[in-house]
């Protein structure tokens, strides 16, 4: 385990007492962020820590629309270039000003994340203005520019200038490793981190110079601790030893329900939960057959009404309803007869063995949902070794693909189709970041074809078209296995008013909290 204690959170404590509204949060996910530096791991842990501790350029709002943040505004110069306006005055937690060199800093660090350079692919320079101005230009016409911007949290260009103790550069970016960056925060978001024992405790403390003073939050600490067990962490919220949740399992909703201390808030979501097959590491899953077997020995549907108590719906594709690229035509195949059938089909009527990892405190009944595919998957004769850890064991072994079989979920990170594709599908390649989340190493060359150019299209109408049909060819060629899309789920006691802060891509707006009581 890791202590850190972090600079800065004794100021900001002290200065934030004073407030007579100023009020302690005590909050427990299943899970805690694996790593400060907001660029090592693209997952929603990190998001989450990322719009506690920092500040995107821009960030959706309920609706999906885009709300100014870092950048003020925006306008469009040509169909290549869009000009970004930052807002004047914003300091980081170190007191350093905010201003286009922190820009420059992050996008360069951006470029060079194994996991976010996919998300900045399109992007093929930046150009600065003046301090306060500069452009984003495109190799061709993207789409999807605010979208992306909504991953662009500024980091301390000066902070994380020189090196450190170890005579390490401090902007080093090192995954699931030691750095500088990954035990050391300055942003410029509501919160700064105090003190840190990783999988123990995690303290916030209020940013004193936080630019949106518009903010009603009244957050000025917040003790963060990761609950791992479902039964125990919604146990410590209606004991009143927390005051915030997530997330609240399907089988407890009713006890949240049911207390009169404690509200419990829901939300259809759009993460798609999923199992990939790796080609490489398991001969017989280079055989669209074989994996058209697993697809047909799955019950999805099974899996939601059992498992996840109906709180969740069956998929068939990457695409929620409501994406551009969600294919109605496209259903769950759940056929035990025909899955047996392709097997024989594929000379694998006896089955094989493989090895599968899922983690067990990332996705909601993430290790129930595991079990249950190993016995659907018995059925047809393919014999599973399972094994399940913590999330921040999982990581590692995810990018060694270190199994025949690897649970993944996904939300996009732009709220659009191709986005699924370009982290779970794209032929891997490790110079663009295509496919850094492919641990089956599926590889269609068309459908990534067909992906560059939704990238490069605005009509929508056609885009819709385009990527429809890139779901259709995922589907037939049982690229992965879809399961659902997880729907969300928090509890906290009454009085912590976390309706208006949370939302659909789960990265609760902590900083506007209001605790009433």
């Amino acid at each position: 385990m890791k202590k850190t204690s972090l600079l800065f959170a004794g100021v900001a404590l002290a200065l934030n007492i004073a407030s007579a509204q100023a009020a302690t949060l005590r909050m427990a996910y299943d899970a805690d962020p694996v790593s400060l530096d907001p660029y090592e791991q693209l997952s929603g842990g990190t998001l989450q820590l990322s719009h506690m501790t920092y500040d995107p350029l821009v960030r959706w709002d309920r609706d999906l629309g885009f709300e100014p943040r870092l950048a003020e505004k925006w306008e469009r110069i040509d169909d290549n270039t869009m000009r970004f306006h930052l807002r004047k005055g914003v300091k980081f937690h170190s007191g350093n000003t905010l201003s286009t060199k922190d820009i420059e800093f992050t996008f360069k660090r951006l470029q060079d994340s194994p996991d976010f350079k996919g998300v900045f692919a399109p992007f093929k320079a930046l150009n600065v203005i003046d301090d306060y101005t500069f452009d984003l230009v495109t190799a061709k016409p993207f789409p999807l520019v605010l979208n992306n911007m909504t991953y662009l949290f500024p980091m301390d260009s000066v902070f994380f200038s020189g090196e450190d103790a170890n005579g390490k550069p401090k902007d080093l970016l090192v995954k699931h490793g030691d750095s500088f960056a990954s035990r050391t925060i300055s942003g410029t978001g509501p919160f700064t981190v105090s003190y840190r024992e990783q999988g123990v405790k995690v303290e916030f403390a209020r940013n004193p110079d936080y630019w949106d003073t518009n903010s009603p939050g009244n957050v000025d600490k917040i003790v963060f601790t990761p609950i791992k067990e479902a039964p125990t962490r919604v146990a410590a919220l209606l004991a009143g030893d927390v005051d915030f949740i997530a997330p609240v399992p399907p089988t407890d909703h009713k006890r949240i329900e049911s207390s009169d201390n404690v509200d419990l808030v829901t939300m259809s979501g759009t993460r798609i939960i999923t199992f990939q097959m790796n080609q490489e590491r398991n001969e017989a899953f280079k055989d669209v057959r074989v994996r058209q077997a697993v697809n047909y020995a799955i019950n999805q549907e099974g899996i939601v009404k059992k498992i996840m108590k109906g709180f969740a719906t069956p998929a068939a594709q990457f695409s929620p309803k409501g994406y551009l690229g969600y294919n109605p035509a496209l259903t769950p195949r759940y056929d035990l007869k025909k899955a047996k059938a392709l097997m024989a089909e594929a000379g694998y009527s006896d089955g094989f063995s493989i090895t599968m990892m899922a983690p067990n405190n990332r996705y909601v009944n993430d290790e129930k949902i595991a079990q249950a595919v190993v016995s659907m998957l018995a059925k047809i004769n393919i014999k599973v070794d399972l094994k399940t850890m913590p999330k921040a064991q999982y990581w590692p072994a995810f990018d060694e693909r270190a199994a025949d079989m690897m649970m993944i979920g996904w939300h996009s990170d732009t709220e659009d189709t191709n986005n699924f594709f370009e982290f779970l599908s794209a032929c891997a390649n490790k110079e663009t970041g295509a496919g850094q989340y492919n641990s089956g190493n599926y590889c269609n060359p068309k459908v990534d074809a067909m992906m560059a150019e939704a990238n490069a299209m605005t009509d929508s109408v056609k885009r819709a078209s385009l990527m429809q049909a890139m779901e259709k060819a995922v589907y037939d060629d049982a690229g992965f296995v879809p399961l659902h899309w997880q729907n969300l789920s928090w509890g906290a006691r009454k009085g912590v008013d976390i309706a208006p802060i949370v939302n659909g891509m789960n990265f609760p707006y902590i900083g506007d909290l209001v605790i009433k009581e």
